[in-house]
């Protein structure tokens, strides 16, 4: 019998990839949080880091970040969303210096930043279900008992 572990099938994440994640997802929220980074793109931006996802082998992370208020257009990140992750992007070996301080890990991974569209994705689900059309499909009339 061989000394190697099953691999995840496709699609499928570990365990181990999840955890990683999780540990690196809230380092990574303390780093920007301490850390200023000097890019125009950035001056006064806070960043959501939504989720991190690492490859099988753990060296490689993607980092799903949402700028806070990148989806309100009177929002001063509005519209500098591609800016912001291109900045991120520049600044990933500092970040990823940072984060090697702050956890405990045998490697620490690569860092790429992408914009996280789950939030937008949530919105426009939101406003679909307030769609006065659907709310009609929807509504059923109060069941009244029938004990009298």
């Amino acid at each position: 019998m061989s000394g190697r572990k099953p691999k995840p099938r496709d699609g499928l994440v570990s365990q181990r990839q999840l955890r990683a994640g999780e540990l690196i997802r809230h380092a990574l929220v303390e780093v920007l949080r301490e850390h200023e980074i000097h890019d125009p793109a950035l001056e006064g931006v806070s960043v959501t880091v939504a989720e991190v996802r690492l490859s099988p082998d753990l060296k490689h992370a993607t980092c799903f970040v949402e700028p806070l208020g990148a989806g309100v257009e009177t929002a001063p990140t509005a519209g500098h969303v591609d800016e912001i992750i291109k900045a991120l992007n520049a600044h990933a070996k500092f970040i990823r210096g940072a984060l090697g301080r702050h956890i405990d890990m045998r490697f620490t991974p690569d860092l790429r930043f992408r914009h996280d569209e789950s939030f937008e994705a949530a919105a426009r689900l939101n406003r679909l279900l307030d769609d006065p059309r659907v709310r009609a499909d929807s509504w059923a009339p109060p069941v009244e008992d029938e004990e009298e």
